[in-house]
């Protein structure tokens, strides 16, 4: 059944049911308009000892059911406070999407049954903050009840057929209401700030056997239930002036008409002072809680209060005056409101007011313990009639379909010779379809056969040359000094300012797949970029020039000055090369997966002098020597550099590095440059060290010793003192990918090579 714009909120009370129905204004959005009420006072109070509860709720249900009309209305019901659990949890710093589970968990330790035999809902409250998807600080309301006791509480409206859309504890309808009527829905409430909150509100909602206490300031609500309500007033006169409870009640609903009013107030006087020390403890403990809150006005609700006497009381008890609401703002009635029965009863209205705001869409808390099971009921009656329809239109149109496809089966005679000779023509096609589709088939594998054996008879002939090209390209990619032999000084600024490097090996490995290299390569760097490993440079380490110069002997030695700036520097390097190893090396964008397939590993091991002056480090800009050296120059050129080669055409052309199967070049060793001394004039290691040892055998004749004066000249000549240099020396190794590719497959792409598979792609 569709549902209308009105809902009707239901309090079922211990001395009667208030229920008001209500629908949105048209304009303003801050008041609702009140179209029915009704005020259902049972026989008997239901508290009393005689009284049949469940008789007399059933009897007010049906008197308020002849009387009104429900049908598409929604229909908000209220269950006491003490019926159910309420508990506001404040969570850390969360993301706002993890609140779910998180309040879940809550709920399992919070609420002391199993969560099956419960109902229980949550909300965040208003006035928190997000941040870049995070909640600061959020506070949530939990609210549970037995599932016995919410079928217990609405069984007297569903067996009136009554279908109650929201159950909400009492305590929150007096929230919403408050909310609504007495803040102005917040609507132009300033944020939330916890530092200086709002005055809070604080509502006394009385009723016949308890006392909801509700304290909000709009953003945050806590509640109480006081076990005082009107029925004390009323056992206290029984006990005290020996009336019977019809008597008692009586006489306490016209206190001003007895014969002896001071008696009848003497009497109830101990249930005043219990009242208002309840009041002031909750008040206390609240406050206690909430250092920074600040009471501001008092509102006093029930038909309790029409007690002469007791407004006073409070008032003067409680240090502020109790405000007794002569109307409501937020409702819109004109004669319903206006009613006599209605002003008469109109403080006990507050609960079903509240209830139709929620049930309007426009509380501030919209919890509902209505059980999911009763949810999924009402969905599926409600969509039978729709499915009932939607079976019989499918069943209308299969028989429409059966009766066409029928009748043009029987128009047509299979015995007949034309039909005969279409399906004899219909046969032959498909079976000349079937040969022609197996003799495809023969073609397609003597068409692989034969493209297999190309790639191999090409690969052979290409194969020769794979190694030289690489030769080739590793020669382009080394940095060299441009000038003739001639034209180098022999001085040692001219050594370390020469852009070259030294390669003293090369050594390869064949992998079935790069990625195992790739990987240990990875971690490796990784690895280093974090912890620096000192490792020191051989004690003897003889360079040769590439140009066929003498490099003359080096001998490793440690600079204390400069070893923790060494150190900084192969740190720095490394951690370059982590950022660097992940690019796919040529247009430095990321690559998904790691490279894969097989190939070779190349490692070039080699020095180069290109570094600062031992004794005057000032000199160079550190940040092209040692590893920054070899990374600008090799690692770049084999990444990014490109090669002269000849053609499959015999032409010479330019390829890419790339082209040539040449990927991921990656310095694996970071050693620290050492100081070395250096012999320029000697053609070899042994030479070197012949005249180091020529010259000191001289010194040691003519009685100085090494370095020391000379007292004799020897028999023969002396043997000059060489020449020596201070360098530093930086060692490295740089690996890389090599998956080769023969000319004809660059010349000539997989999408340009006529249908040809690239099998022949890794053959050497």
């Amino acid at each position: 059944m569709a549902k209308s714009g009105a809902v009707w909120g239901i309090d079922i009370g211990n001395c009667a049911l208030k229920a008001l129905q209500c629908r949105r204004h048209e304009k303003d959005t801050n008041r609702i308009v009140v179209e029915a009420f009704d005020f259902v006072e049972y026989s008997k109070i239901l508290t009393q000892p005689e009284a049949d509860r469940e008789a007399l709720i059933a009897e007010a249900v049906a008197t308020f059911v002849s009387r009104n009309e429900l049908k598409g209305d929604r229909v908000a019901v209220s269950v006491p406070g003490q019926s159910g659990l309420s508990r506001f949890i404040k969570l850390p710093p969360v993301e706002a999407k993890k609140i779910p589970d998180i309040v879940k968990y809550e709920a399992k330790q919070q609420i002391p049954f199993a969560l099956e035999d419960v109902v229980w809902d949550y909300q965040q409250l208003s006035g928190g903050n997000q941040e870049d998807g995070y909640a600061i600080d959020p506070e949530v309301g939990l609210f549970a009840m037995k599932r016995d006791q919410v079928h217990r509480a609405i069984r007297p409206l569903t067996d009136a057929g009554i279908e109650v859309d929201y159950i909400q504890l009492a305590p929150l309808a007096i929230y919403n209401y408050a909310c609504f009527d007495r803040m102005n829905n917040l609507e132009d409430a300033p944020p939330f700030d916890p530092d200086n909150p709002p005055k809070s509100l604080l509502v006394l909602s009385f009723g016949t056997e308890t006392t909801d206490l509700v304290i909000t300031n709009g953003y945050r609500v806590w509640q109480r239930n006081i076990p005082i309500g009107g029925s004390h007033f009323t056992r206290a006169l029984t006990k005290d002036m020996q009336l019977t409870f019809t008597k008692a009640e009586h006489l306490k609903r016209n206190a001003t008409k007895a014969e002896d009013p001071k008696a009848l107030f003497q009497a109830m006087r101990p249930v005043f002072s219990d009242l208002v020390a309840e009041i002031q403890r909750s008040i206390g403990f609240f406050m206690n809680n909430n250092k920074k809150a600040e009471i501001g006005d008092i509102v006093a609700l029930g038909n309790p209060m029409r007690l002469p006497g007791l407004q006073r009381y409070l008032s003067q008890n409680l240090d502020q005056k109790v405000l007794l609401l002569e109307e409501f703002p937020g409702l819109v009635g004109g004669s319903v409101t206006a009613a006599p029965q209605f002003q008469a009863n109109h403080l006990s209205f507050a609960e079903a007011y509240g209830l139709c705001v929620q049930g309007l869409g426009m509380g501030k808390l919209e919890t509902n313990l209505l059980p999911h099971e009763i949810v999924t009921e009402r969905l599926v009656q409600g969509k039978k009639p729709w499915t009932v329809a939607a079976a019989a239109v499918l069943m209308l149109g299969l028989t429409v379909n059966y009766i066409s496809h029928s009748s043009t089966y029987s128009s047509a005679d299979v015995e007949s010779d034309t039909m005969s000779k279409a399906l004899s023509t219909a046969s032959g096609v498909a079976s000349g379809f079937q040969s022609g589709e197996g003799e495809l088939q023969q073609k397609v594998t003597e068409f692989d056969e034969l493209a297999t054996i190309r790639t191999n008879l090409r690969s052979n002939d290409d194969g020769r040359l794979l190694w030289l090209e690489l030769l080739k390209a590793i020669d382009t990619a080394l940095p060299k000094d441009p000038r003739p032999i001639g034209e180098r000084e022999l001085t040692a600024d001219d050594v370390r300012n020469r852009e070259e490097l030294h390669i003293e090996s090369m050594d390869c490995e064949f992998f079935p797949d790069v990625s195992i290299w790739y990987t240990e390569v990875e971690q490796a760097i990784k690895e280093a970029a974090g912890v620096v490993v000192a490792q020191e440079t051989p004690a003897e380490a003889p360079a040769e020039d590439a140009e066929g110069e003498a490099a003359g002997e080096a001998t490793a030695e440690v600079d204390p000055e400069t070893a923790a700036e060494d150190a900084e520097a192969v740190g720095e390097l490394a951690g370059d090369m982590a950022d660097e190893f992940s690019d796919d090396g040529m247009g430095g964008e990321a690559e998904p997966v790691p490279p894969s397939g097989e190939g070779w590993i190349i490692q070039l091991t080699g020095y180069h002098y290109h570094n600062s002056d031992p004794e005057n480090p000032g000199e160079f800009d550190r940040e092209d020597e040692a590893g920054k050296f070899v990374y600008r120059t090799l690692i770049e050129n084999l990444k990014n550099g490109t090669v002269q080669l000849p053609s499959s055409k015999g032409e010479m052309k330019e390829y890419t590095m790339k082209e040539l199967g040449i990927s991921k070049p990656v310095m694996v060793s970071y050693f620290r440059p050492v100081t070395v001394t250096f012999d320029p004039n000697a053609a070899t290691p042994e030479e070197a060290s012949k005249s180091m040892s020529d010259y000191r055998a001289s010194q040691d004749e003519m009685g100085g010793g090494w370095g020391g004066p000379a007292q004799r000249k020897p028999d023969g000549p002396t043997a000059p003192k060489p020449e020596h240099w201070k360098l530093k020396r930086y060692e490295f190794q740089v690996q890389f990918i090599w998956q080769p590719q023969p000319r004809t497959l660059r010349d000539n792409p997989p999408s340009a090579t006529d249908g040809f598979d690239d099998t022949g792609a890794g053959a050497f």
